[in-house]
């Protein structure tokens, strides 16, 4: 660090007692006086410049995220150990300033009906916000499905904060509730183009494809929406706004945020606790076709709901060779011996982000003996505090996803989109610890250990070892650009707005902001970093005499 006596010896200024002599002495206490006035000036002039900086950030803040800039706690960082990560609204708080909005010319209106369980609706209005926004159309709020398996009557309204959706995006796409009269009569008279967009195209193709018709028609209606972009070789700005949409702009309702709160204060107050993503219900057994450790009338009632619904495609399957391959979920049998063989702490609390496990309380007694403090939310609330969202699977899984960005680590037992989107989130959140489990590899070692050719220790061993790279560290996703199915998900790892370090900095924001302002610094302040001359500026900074030190902030007097 540099302070004033050694900028002096270095600038050749004499910053002690100066011997006058001769008619030279006058002369150089003139200099004196002169430098100290520009050094002086230099220092005003950039505490000036880097006010400015603070204060344009500080706005970027109020649009980008939850007042990371102002040292407000975020709405998921700890407080401590015992506190609720979901910050309370508090009353007294300024309306926060709104955008700007982005003014553009609207080529027409683009109405979208999402398809599949929440995390799939999320990801998919997170891709079609973006898409609007490159054709400059105005967008509908979404659709939420209504006609899948789980059939919940939720509007978007009842599960995400509407108004802070349009709102927080205004500078970016033009979002309204509802058409305008003239439009909304054509399209309630069916005078509508509705259309399926093709899956995993670029956004030239909606350039080249889709524009056009929403010029033609002024209104276009996408009927389907689920992996409708490409996950890779997208513009940055593209793959930027999908992850604002995604961590900032998708907020839930005041209600799922307030028993989301509980629920993780309930957790806290009894020490750590992981999230158990167990997908093991009825209609993913169903879908999947895997029936191991069913009985014949469960293998018989899940063949005949497997047939019940047109839409799964897959009738016919082989439920052995497909645990083989690793395309099934682990039962909860295979899960208890899997988390044992990791050592996972049996005091810890694991709370089972699912619905009605297949089963019930039989297929659930391994899993209960090894970790007997198992809790779901339905345990730890009244049944008064869950009677607004009963049968509306959708909230329920919302209050499980908040859930899970708090654990102290989440395991899912198959990559489903919660699995998948829920991973995502934790990494920008700081790459918060995320056990990945190579089903195909597992449920050889269970095999092997259940037919005696593995001791335990032998068995946990090589758990162990395959999953040590396996705990959301930062990686590359996997790139098939023939086989777009097979690639690794944009949500899942959205790398394109990860920064787990910017070199000298890390360590001091690591330990000044939680990992949730982290996550949203690294998007506030990327193009920042990125200008040529930072790097040089701040090196300026510090020869002026401000003795800031990178990786140890403080003042020399």
């Amino acid at each position: 660090m540099c302070s004033v006596e050694g900028l002096g010896r270095k600038g050749g200024i004499r910053m002690g007692v100066m011997k006058a002599g001769g008619g030279g002495g006058g002369e150089r206490v003139e200099k004196l006086k002169s430098s100290r006035m520009k050094l002086w000036m230099i220092r005003a002039t950039t505490s000036v410049l880097l006010w400015t900086c603070i204060v344009q950030l500080t706005a970027l803040g109020e649009t980008w995220g939850p007042r990371v800039l102002k040292g407000w706690p975020s709405c998921f960082s700890h407080q401590d150990s015992s506190v609720s990560v979901i910050e309370d609204r508090v009353p007294s708080v300024p309306a926060r300033v709104l955008p700007p909005k982005r003014v553009y010319k609207n080529n027409g209106y683009l109405m979208v009906s999402c398809n599949g369980g929440l995390n799939q609706m999320r990801a998919a209005i997170c891709d079609m916000v973006t898409i609007a926004r490159y054709l400059n159309v105005t967008l509908i709020v979404p659709e939420l499905d209504k006609t899948s398996f789980w059939a919940d009557p939720s509007e978007f309204q009842d599960i995400f904060d509407v108004d802070h959706f349009i709102t927080s995006l205004r500078d970016e796409v033009r979002i309204l509730k509802e058409l305008p009269p003239r439009l909304k009569r054509r399209v309630e008279m069916g005078l509508v183009h509705s259309m399926p967009p093709v899956s995993w195209s670029d956004i030239s193709y909606y350039h080249q494809q889709i524009l056009p018709l929403i010029q033609k028609y002024k209104v276009v209606h996408l009927n389907r929406t689920d992996a409708r972009l490409a996950n890779n070789g997208q513009p940055l700005d593209i793959q930027k706004l999908r992850c604002r949409v995604n961590f900032n702009a998708l907020r839930f309702t005041s209600q799922i945020e307030e028993l989301g709160k509980r629920v993780i204060k309930l957790l806290r107050q009894n020490g750590p606790f992981i999230v158990l993503h167990l997908r093991y219900e009825m209609d993913m057994l169903a879908f999947s076709g895997c029936t191991q450790g069913c009985n014949n009338e469960e293998v018989e009632e899940l063949t005949r709901m497997r047939y019940a619904y047109p839409w799964w495609k897959e009738k016919i399957i082989n439920s052995d060779l497909k645990r083989k391959d690793g395309l099934c979920p682990l039962t909860p049998e295979e899960t208890a011996l899997t988390l044992k063989a990791l050592d996972i702490d049996t005091s810890y609390q694991i709370y089972i982000a699912a619905g009605e496990i297949y089963g019930g309380e039989r297929r659930m007694a391994s899993l209960s003996a090894a970790y007997p403090k198992l809790v779901r939310k339905e345990t730890l609330l009244e049944a008064s505090d869950l009677r607004f969202f009963q049968n509306h699977s959708s909230q329920m899984a919302a209050l499980d996803y908040l859930v899970s960005l708090e654990s102290d680590i989440f395991i899912p037992t198959y990559d489903g989109n919660m699995a998948k989107v829920v991973e995502g989130h934790r990494r920008f959140l700081g790459f918060k610890r995320t056990i990945l489990l190579d089903r195909r590899l597992l449920v050889e070692l269970i095999d092997q250990y259940n037919g005696g050719s593995l001791n335990w220790d032998e068995f946990s061993a090589a758990v162990k070892e395959t999953h040590e790279s396996r705990k959301g560290q930062p990686t590359k996703r996997l790139v098939t650009p023939d086989r777009p199915k097979e690639e690794d998900y944009f949500y899942a790892n959205p790398e394109e707005c990860l920064q787990p370090s910017y070199g000298q900095l890390s360590s001091t924001w690591d330990s000044m902001v939680s990992p949730y302002q982290r996550g949203y610094l690294s998007l506030l302040l990327d193009p920042l970093l990125r200008l040529a001359n930072f790097g040089p500026f701040l090196k300026w900074i510090a020869r002026l005499n401000f003795a800031f030190d990178i990786d140890n902030p403080t003042y020399e007097a």
